[in-house]
């Protein structure tokens, strides 16, 4: 039986052996370069996955001993691309190696056509799919953050799908919209805002019902020359964002799964109960009142403490997964994708979740006929808590709530304005108010494209689309009778509150677009020429409910009394004609010309339409003789740009005389609603801009310098009429405002062997000025304070200038604050009021570095802000110098003066007193920050430890977002406002819910 064991081990043995060496071959050939056909010494030719290889001789042959059937060889050489190719049963592969592609002959989505980074004339950043696809964000704008020269983005707070500002070279408007125009695949999609109701000034962001992760690039276009032939649409810049396509060849599927924690950067300190009691008390003395009764709740100790910022936060879960197919053959091409989104706010009960499916289909239908589609539908469920500085608010009532009181009673239910004991509240439970409440908000995108393309001649096409962007909008909305609005209000009846509401947006838009693309010689030339129509149509309607039974019955048809709601529509549209000519002479010599034509039903006959043209011109200084010898300069770049953009972004038909329905005596009738203006036009913004471009030293080093003016005139801003009129205002062409600033970006090489490391810098600066208005008189924006607003609009200041008394320190001897005088009248009051700073920064940008090592990829973003100032408004009732003691004092309060001689910046507390509460630059506050935005470790695995799997790569990673701030900021955060995309009254925090600390474990497949 050994015998015979032996005997089939050694059979099967050779046979192995002997397949083995049939499987084998020698392979040989010839590697040259595609440009000339010269032959290519020194190339590496290997079997992929193994060590085994050889390097072609001085006439670019190569001969390979040993090579499987089923190998692969991999061809490799510095500056060129690597080939990879299956061997089978051929024994000579020859082959040519083509230029490794770099950023200047990238090729880059620059509006209605596409163009090399190296011919591009006008102002630009990208930022690719590889930046965005590891950050853990919810919508695709907050992945811009510090990527780009010359663009500030605020995340107006740390609500999970709030609101983003986003700011291209400073705000070049005051009364109409100043976010950028958002181009998705050819589509204007909606931003800002879709919910019918705000909370506390913060809104939704519809940009967040988009997955980032099908993006393929974001193309940020900031000048004249680029972005004139978006005419009328224009002035606040244009962001294009391409979705990802498939390519001819193998299928790739890709998997990708993200799981994480969310916290808040940082949580306010509050008082607790002993040390608010004590204050309360010095603060009676100081009046001198009887500290045992005069402001204080009788029975109150401080046996009980609670913490009722803990009570309302929690630490969320965080989780993303998405999965794609791409490719296709020679004709037709797809990309195919599904995603998943949800993460928990950090507030309870805060939470938003998001389905999405995208199909994108290219055909080739003959050699001059091809049409395809994009399509993207999601679906998000955004369950709203009230935050910030809603008067019944959750974050901030746990800020100002009295550490005294609990929340839930002996029997661990929700104490509410029903129950014993709820008197002590400020006006409410915010624990209750966040758990009690249903505001669910359910939101439908359908973003759909169908394109069709014809050449006519060599050069010559045709490109038609009709694509549509619709967001339908329901809102669900219960407030218990144990909440402050469904149990106080006494509108409501304390028998519950519901609202029922519906918005559907949608954008229609039609383009036809005519290119010709000829070369002579050393003159090429691109023309391409235009039409485009666009129609919005916003519909919404509303209900609401109280006296409802009980709290189980909480939807409209259980409402005792349904008596109020509303309907709406509106129509806008837009008619375009455009062209655009892009003329080269060698390489050397860059043009381009542009204009549009812009017709807007916003505006009245006669005014309706406006143009918008641009010029810019190249000089590639680089390609000149004399520069030759400057090997080490691979390119250098003068370019120059100027043109007039538009912008119609502020309200439909406010050229118009309108009436309103009103209630008189019982009765309904109709009254004018607003004076309209027939000569309303188009605001224009006048821009230029002049730049240097370098690459040297084969790319290591790449530098963009650019300086800007842009001059806003004819200002959609409310012109001031008599009251006598019966209105205030009148919407008009008034004022104008400039902004002016210099752009640096940097790009380094800084180590390339093993270990590769590579920086981005931006760093920006823009002037913002009020240069011209109606009136001489300052108006007043913002908050109410005593001294008028937090805000002023003046000429000579910038929009966001901050308005109150200057204060200037407490008085040792007395402990009271001390403010200017500023018209020396001896009296401090409003007419002392005067600017005492501006939200505008002196200096912006960001830092990416990132560094590579044998699979290891760490990458780190770092975002700053620099001399830009926040008023901590927070402070005028948690700081407030005990005016009331209604509500809970941050830390800083343990500060205050106390006795003569004390030596501080806060004044005494006392109680009703209202003079050491006045606003002023007391509460200004240096808003500079520097922040470690984004960090990724990420590992991607060997192909021998996967490919038994029948996986082609695979990674995993952590990734950390807002992990470190650096800022002497005293509030939560320093990367806030509380009136979400306001241009007149930035910079304001006023129980702003923070950014929040995400730390994220992913991992990606592809098969």
């Amino acid at each position: 039986m050994n015998v015979f064991l032996r005997l089939c081990l050694a059979v099967f043995l050779l046979v192995c052996v002997a397949s083995h060496l049939q499987a084998q071959q020698t392979v040989s050939g010839r590697v040259t370069q595609t440009e000339d056909g010269e032959p290519l010494p020194g190339v590496s030719v290997s079997l992929k996955n193994t060590t085994t290889g050889v390097i072609t001789n001085a006439a670019g042959v190569y001969v390979l001993d040993g090579v499987p059937e089923k190998a692969v060889l991999v061809f490799s050489f510095i500056g060129k691309e690597t080939q990879e190719i299956a061997v089978g049963t051929r024994t000579a592969i020859n082959v040519q190696l083509s230029p490794t592609s770099t950023e200047l002959t990238e090729v880059v989505v620059t509006g209605y056509t596409s163009q090399q980074r190296k011919d591009i004339i006008g102002s630009y950043a990208v930022v690719s799919d590889k930046q965005i696809r590891e950050t853990p964000v919810v919508s695709l704008d907050q992945a811009l953050q510090g990527r780009a020269a010359g663009v500030a983005i605020t995340q107006s707070s740390g609500t999970p799908g709030g609101g983003v500002a986003v700011r291209i070279r400073g705000s070049t408007s005051i009364g109409a919209s100043n976010a950028p125009l958002f181009i998705v695949d050819g589509v204007q999609v909606e931003t800002g805002g879709l919910s019918q109701r705000e909370f506390g000034g913060q809104q939704d962001n519809a940009l967040s019902l988009i997955n980032p992760n099908d993006i393929e690039s974001m193309t940020i276009i900031k000048d004249a020359a680029a972005k004139a032939v978006y005419g009328a649409r224009g002035s606040n810049g244009v962001v294009i964002i391409t979705t990802k396509r498939g390519r001819s060849g193998k299928t790739v599927f890709t998997a990708d799964a993200q799981r994480g924690i969310v916290d808040l950067t940082r949580r306010p300190a509050m008082l607790n109960a002993t040390e608010l009691l004590a204050l309360q008390r010095e603060a009676t003395v100081n009046a001198k009142q009887d500290a045992d009764q005069a402001g204080l709740i009788p029975g109150v100790t401080d046996a009980v403490n609670t913490d009722w910022v803990d009570e309302v936060l929690r630490r969320g879960i965080f989780q993303q997964y998405n999965v794609s197919a791409s490719g296709g053959g020679e004709r037709t091409k797809f990309y195919m994708a599904g995603s998943y989104f949800d993460e928990e706010g950090v507030q309870i009960n805060n939470r938003i979740s998001r389905w999405q499916g995208t199909l994108n289909l290219d055909h080739q239908a003959s050699d001059k006929f091809s049409f395809g589609n994009n399509l993207i539908v999601a679906y998000t469920k955004n369950e709203r808590i009230k935050g910030d500085n809603f008067l019944d608010g959750v974050y901030s009532g746990a800020m100002k709530s009295l550490p005294f009181y609990a929340p839930y009673d002996e029997q661990g239910k929700l104490l509410g304005p029903n129950n014993p004991g709820y008197a002590g509240f400020p006006n409410f439970n915010p624990v209750a108010q966040a758990l009690l409440p249903r505001f669910e908000a359910y939101t439908v995108k359908i973003l759909a494209g169908i394109y069709g393309e014809y050449q006519f001649l060599p050069g010559l096409r045709l490109r038609s689309k009709v694509s549509m962007d619709y967001n339908n909008v329901t809102e669900d909305q219960y407030e218990s009778s144990r909440t402050a609005i469904g149990g106080f209000l006494p509108s409501v009846g304390g028998r519950g509150y519901g609202v029922n509401s519906t918005s559907i947006y949608s954008t229609f838009i039609n383009s036809n677009i005519l290119t010709y693309t000829k070369t002579i010689g050393k003159h090429a030339a691109t023309a391409l020429a235009g039409v485009e129509v666009l129609q919005r149509t916003e519909r919404s309607s509303s209900v609401t409910g109280r006296l409802f039974p009980s709290d189980d019955f909480t939807y409209i048809n259980s409402a005792g009394i349904v008596d109020a709601g509303g309907s709406f529509l509106n129509r806008s549209g837009l008619f375009s004609a455009f062209t655009d000519i892009k003329y080269s002479y060698n390489d050397r010599y860059l043009f381009s010309a542009s204009a549009r034509y812009d017709g807007s039903s916003r505006f009245g006959p006669g005014r309706r339409f406006g143009f918008f043209p641009s010029a810019g011109a190249s000089w590639r200084i680089s390609g000149e003789p004399f520069m030759q010898r400057f090997t080490f300069l691979d390119d250098l770049r003068l370019k120059a740009s100027y043109g007039i953009t538009g912008n119609e972004r502020f309200g439909d038909f406010q050229f118009l005389s309108r009436w309103a329905a009103i209630p008189y005596n019982g009765t309904s009738g109709t009254a004018p609603a607003s004076v309209g203006n027939p000569n309303l036009q188009w605001e224009a913004t006048t821009e230029t801009n002049a730049g240097m471009e370098a690459t040297l030293w084969n790319g290591r080093l790449t530098f963009v310098a650019e300086v800007y003016r842009n001059i806003t005139n004819k200002l959609l801003f409310p012109e001031l009429v008599p009251l006598t009129t019966g209105f205030g205002s009148i919407q008009g062409n008034v004022g104008q405002v400039s902004n002016q600033g210099v752009e640096l970006s940097l790009s380094t090489v800084n180590v390339d062997r093993a270990v590769k490391w590579t920086t981005s810098l931006n760093v920006s600066r823009n002037a913002n000025r009020v240069e011209q208005l109606a009136s001489k008189e300052p108006q007043f924006r913002g908050y109410t304070t005593s001294t008028g607003r937090t805000h002023l609009v003046q000429e000579g200041s910038p929009v966001g200038t901050y308005w109150g008394l200057d204060f200037r320190g407490v008085d040792p001897a007395t402990g009271d604050a001390i403010y200017e005088d500023v018209n020396g009248d001896g009296q401090i009051n409003s007419d002392d009021g005067t600017v005492i700073g501006n939200a505008q920064p002196d200096w912006f940008g960001g830092i990416t570095n990132e560094v590579s090592w044998r699979g290891f990829t760490l990458n780190a973003v770092v975002q700053f802000s620099y001399g830009n100032q926040l008023v901590n408004f927070a402070n005028t009732a948690l700081l407030n110098s005990g005016e009331s003691l209604a509500d809970n004092q941050v830390r800083a309060a343990l500060k205050r003066w106390q006795k003569e001689g004390d030596l501080t910046s806060v004044p005494r507390y006392v109680q009703g007193n209202t003079y050491n509460s006045l606003f002023s630059s007391r509460f200004v506050e240096d808003g500079s920050f520097a922040r470690l935005k984004n960090l990724t470790l990420g590992y991607t695995l060997k192909p021998e430890w996967i490919s038994r799997f029948k996986v082609s790569n695979a990674r995993i990673y952590i990734t950390g977002t807002n992990l470190l701030t650096l800022t002497r900021y005293s509030g939560s955060d320093p990367e806030v406002n509380s009136l979400d995309g306001s241009t007149t009254a930035q910079g304001l925090d006023f129980f702003t819910l923070p950014q929040t600390r995400k730390i994220t474990v992913g991992i990606t497949i592809g098969l």
